[in-house]
């Protein structure tokens, strides 16, 4: 009779062991989505919920998505005011902060069955294509448009990154991303640089009531030869003394 009565709770407690040994937990710092349907729809993971195993189904889907801040970076070139050419490096700070609305634009990010079972977020490289494909493609349509309106000489870097912040995150919001900071940098070819120059100088001269010095300055300047130096070290021969 006791024997019976052991034997029935141990069949009790096998689905019970099962259930825990076929699902992991989503954690604070993690961002977990799964789809049983190939991809075509996706439930988001809370926190602290049991995350189950596509067991048989051979559509599931899981993407364990990082919680916290990542980096990216965009390169390219672009035009500013009065068709003044630039190439242009952003670097920017961005967190995903709508899981379902971010995997439906980077659905290749899912890993099927065989491999949807493991526990940790993908790397932050793995981002690298979502980035090219979500990001970086609508940081570079609004910055070419932002920029067209940009004097390079009168531009103030610090107020471009806040409009370029905020125009992007208008555009990146609906995708589930939200940049929390950009920064800018300016590559400029060496006659673009002269330019600026002069166009600075001259600012300062006029502020002075100097214009006719200035003039005659930069005309000097820009005519003068320029002189490059180069250290070289001497070739020193060895010559057989037996010779």
């Amino acid at each position: 009779m006791k024997f019976n009565k052991i034997v029935q709770a141990s069949f009790l407690l096998i689905p019970v062991l099962f259930m825990i040994s076929s699902c992991n937990y989503a954690k604070s710092n993690q961002q977990v989505v799964i789809s049983s349907d190939c991809g075509m729809t996706w439930k988001k993971i809370k926190a602290g919920e049991s995350v189950p195993k596509g067991v048989a189904n051979p559509c599931y889907m899981k993407v364990v998505i990082p919680n916290y801040p990542m980096q990216g970076d965009s390169r390219f070139i672009t035009n500013l005011k009065d068709r003044v050419r630039a190439y242009i490096h952003i670097d920017y700070d961005y967190s995903i902060t709508e899981p379902l609305e971010f995997i439906k634009q980077a659905k290749f990010l899912g890993k099927a069955n065989a491999h949807a079972d493991s526990d940790g977020a993908l790397d932050p490289s793995a981002f690298e294509g979502a980035e090219n494909m979500v990001i970086d493609k609508r940081i570079r349509d609004v910055s070419k448009s932002l920029f067209l309106e940009e004097d390079i000489v009168e531009l103030d870097q610090a107020e471009v990154e806040n409009k370029l912040l905020e125009a992007s995150n208008k555009v990146l919001s609906p995708l589930g991303v939200s940049l929390n900071f950009i920064t800018l940098t300016f590559d400029l070819d060496e006659q673009t640089r002269q330019a600026i120059d002069v166009s600075t100088a001259m600012k300062i001269y006029d502020s002075k009531n100097l214009s006719d010095l200035g003039r005659s300055v930069i005309v000097q300047k820009a005519g003068a030869a320029r002189l490059v130096v180069e250290n070289t070290t001497p070739e020193i021969k060895i010559t057989d003394q037996n010779e």
